[in-house]
């Protein structure tokens, strides 16, 4: 929940171009009615993308506001050092080089955290779809972040610079692993949990 009362709108990154404690500045406002009361509107603009959040909030509390497009964080249920580089992958899109060896060292990190520690990357990968971890398409998927990953961290000459795109790119690998590898499991288990206590 965040405030949205007009003025400037207080949100830790622009969801656009990701930098830091955004001055996001309200551009419109509107009302509608519904059937959960009166609901306040206002777009706010990022100074530096020009990107534009639109944020509402009951008439009624405007400490109760939500924005769009969301900001979405890291699943809890990742193991925190792969969250960490997951969420730093998230907020340096607009630094390409930097977001994609952040999402390769959080695939890193992932593989680690499931018992995948010996032996190179590459290795790493193979097992874990030769055990059924993650599927063969996701490690031909896994393979392609690891090469671009090792472009920037080793600074290959004959590499072209990454763009945004890319790095999104690389970070959605990298969230779809942690989704299967953490996300759907502790999901699956919270069901089971939940179901059994049923009468």
């Amino acid at each position: 929940m965040v405030t949205v009362a007009g003025g400037t709108l207080k949100l830790p990154r622009c969801p656009y171009c990701g930098i830091a404690a955004p001055l996001l500045s309200d551009r419109w406002t509107g009302v509608t009615e519904g059937s959960d009361g009166q609901r306040i509107w206002h777009t706010y603009e990022c100074s530096v993308c020009g990107g534009v959040v639109l944020g509402f909030a009951p008439a009624s509390n405007p400490h109760k506001g939500e924005v769009y497009p969301r900001l979405s964080l890291p699943h809890e249920a990742i193991p925190e050092r792969a969250r960490e580089f997951l969420r730093q992958a998230q907020e340096t899109y607009f630094q390409p080089a930097a977001s994609i060896a952040m999402s390769a060292s959080a695939i890193d990190s992932m593989l680690k955290a499931k018992g995948y520690k010996k032996g190179a990357l590459y290795e790493r990968i193979d097992q874990a779809a030769a055990d059924h971890i993650i599927t063969d398409d996701m490690a031909k998927w896994g393979h392609q972040v690891r090469l671009d990953g090792n472009d920037q961290r080793h600074a290959d000459e004959n590499a072209p610079l990454p763009t945004q795109p890319d790095a999104e790119w690389c970070a959605g690998f990298a969230l779809a692993l942690a989704e299967v590898m953490f996300v759907l499991p502790s999901r699956v288990k919270r069901g089971i949990e939940a179901t059994q206590k049923k009468p």
